[in-house]
């Protein structure tokens, strides 16, 4: 990669200036809200994604087309003034003021109090790649600073010292204290600066995979200092100025969207096992499930049905309902209500290459293609093979919304869970439609999670007017949380899982998702020992998605029931029924 050696004074906006970097690049620096700063660099042939779709619209969402990433306005024109010498700018207003050093370009940061609370490195503080599309930004890095954020991580609330991706990976059994990366593209840091204990956040609005270096890399030529670096996309960052904590995850929150508000039964205790919906009798057992349930007086919200229902043989065929083990489904969803439960069902986007309706989707043009041939892209998927649906393609989203409503919402079930919607198709000539306009998938991952998750949130919202839409993902980037509820992930049977996802809860809440949870006592590994079933229920209870999920090599279903009724007095009536 080739630094910024020199950059000039080129305009002044009404937000704030334009540089030229030299070589044909351009750099806007902005204020474009009370609180917000942006910093947008523009390459020589043009933005690798033009659009944006983490930043909620001015229309009350974010297009589907995604938000023009040259939208540089916003609101009234800032108050600042601009002051010029011949290797430096000072851009200064009512809150912060802003040195640009321009041979090479570097910026510094300073409170309305003038203290210093962020810089960028002295040199090759900005570098991007002549040969790849690669890019860099390189930061001073106090001893005493302290990071948070990034989304799903594991381990310590602090990230100094740790190296870590954004990028989202079917992380099934993750490591729960040093595992990375798992389901979530979130490249959103807060720092509290080591110097004014004060906090400010950083988000890079940027799709493409990235790397957070937090200290520790070290080289005797730059100081100490702390990197953001990806493969591809483009520079375009958001700083939010603080100075408390509260202030820069406010200010996340208006930027990218704030939670969705679910309904009241989505705060209950809910119950799936993979074990049922997978068995060849599954009607049967849910019934019998059902009724256990209520002799046994555990209270239940909802049941969240695993993708076994959409089998043929081994393998899952998304919108497919396997008769033979569901002879009836409407009259089971009759059985839930009856019961006070709600039913929400497990989709997945990814099409096997013997769907029954493979064809269908394939000639109207839903699937991402592979650019050089022009046929639909094959990665590997579960049991086979197949091709992920394109939610940048209209033909794609059709499809889908159109199965929401037919296969899922007309037979009785209330929401949707978007599950295995990481998008790891990992050919770099996986093409997306792009609403018209291709992009390469590696530009535009997250956001198919994204716009899948709102495909069917407003599907839901279409057909139940009256009610509050309810829909979960597992993968995702910041905007999710406009759509979803979602958690942790697959994670693993341990006490270490139990300690540690605590940890993870509150990163990702830092970060800006707050409906979380995790999979109480472990998705996969052993069966539970009953005490820590009952401190995996217990902790469960307080986070918004209080969700028993697990799969077990033995197909033993993991439920309340499964405790031992000492255990079940212990864990003090954790489970609660929300209508």
């Amino acid at each position: 990669m080739k630094g910024v050696e020199r950059a000039r004074l080129e305009g002044r906006l009404d937000h704030g200036v334009e540089l030229d970097c030299g070589e044909g690049r351009s750099c806007w620096l902005l204020l474009p809200a009370p609180g917000l700063a942006r910093v947008v660099f523009e390459p020589p042939g043009g933005f690798r994604c033009a659009r944006s779709w983490m930043v909620w619209g001015e229309a009350g969402d974010t297009p589907w087309e995604g938000r023009d990433r040259l939208d540089l306005g916003a609101g009234s024109p800032a108050g600042f003034e601009l002051f010029e010498s011949e290797d430096r700018l000072t851009f200064t207003s009512a809150e912060v003021t802003i040195e640009i050093g321009l041979a090479p370009l570097a910026l510094r940061w300073h409170r309305a109090s003038g203290a210093l609370f962020a810089a960028d490195r002295p040199s090759r503080a900005y570098g991007f790649g002549r040969h790849h599309p690669d890019l860099l930004h390189a930061m001073a890095r106090h001893p005493e600073d302290r990071y948070y954020g990034l989304g799903d991580k594991t381990g310590a609330l602090d990230l100094k010292g740790r190296r870590l991706r954004t990028v989202m990976t079917d992380a099934l059994g993750f490591d729960p204290r040093n595992g990375d990366p798992l389901y979530k593209h979130w490249p959103f840091l807060i720092v509290r600066d080591g110097d004014t204990g004060g906090f400010y956040g950083i988000l890079y609005d940027n799709l493409a995979a990235g790397t957070f270096d937090l200290g520790a890399e070290h080289s005797n030529y730059y100081g100490l200092y702390r990197s953001y670096e990806a493969r591809d996309g483009d520079l375009d960052y958001w700083l939010f100025l603080g100075p408390r904590l509260a202030d820069v995850v406010a200010g996340f929150a208006r930027l990218t969207g704030h939670m969705a508000f679910g309904p009241r039964w989505s705060l209950g205790f809910g119950q799936t096992t993979m074990a049922l919906a997978d068995a060849a009798d599954a009607q049967r057992r849910i019934a019998d499930f059902i009724d256990r349930r209520a002799v046994e007086a555990i209270p239940i919200s909802a049941f969240h049905f695993g993708s076994g229902y959409t089998a043929i043989g081994q393998r899952r065929y998304v919108f497919h309902w396997n008769r033979e083990k569901f002879p009836a489904p409407e009259h089971l969803m009759a059985k839930f209500k009856a019961a006070g439960m709600r039913t929400v069902a497990n989709l997945k986007p990814c099409l096997l290459d013997d769907h029954p309706r493979f064809a269908e989707v394939a000639v109207s043009g839903g699937f991402i293609t592979d650019a050089t041939t022009g046929r639909r892209a094959i990665s590997q998927f579960w049991d086979g093979e197949g091709a992920h649906l394109d939610f940048t393609s209209k033909p794609g989203i059709a499809w889908w919304q159109k199965g929401v409503r037919e296969a899922i919402l007309t037979t009785g079930i209330d929401c949707v869970w978007n599950d295995n919607n990481e998008y790891e198709l990992w050919n770099e000539d996986a093409r997306c439609a792009g609403f018209g306009k291709p992009l390469l998938i590696d530009l535009v991952r997250p956001a198919q999670a994204l716009l899948m998750t709102r495909a069917s949130y407003e599907e839901q919202r279409r057909a139940r007017p009256d009610e509050r839409p309810f829909t979960v993902s597992r993968a995702g980037c910041p905007g999710i949380q406009r759509y979803a509820q979602t958690w942790s992930g697959d994670n693993s049977t341990s006490w270490g899982s139990l300690r540690w996802n605590l940890r993870t809860g509150l990163t990702m809440s830092l970060s800006g998702m707050f409906n979380i949870g995790h999979d109480i006592a472990g998705f996969s590994g052993p069966v539970p020992e009953p005490e820590l079933l009952v401190r995996f229920t217990q902790s469960g209870a307080l986070h918004p998605r209080f969700m028993m999920n697990s799969w077990k090599a033995t197909a033993r279903s993991q439920h309340p029931g499964s405790m031992p009724r000492r255990c079940r007095r212990s864990a003090g009536q954790s489970g609660c029924a929300i209508a």
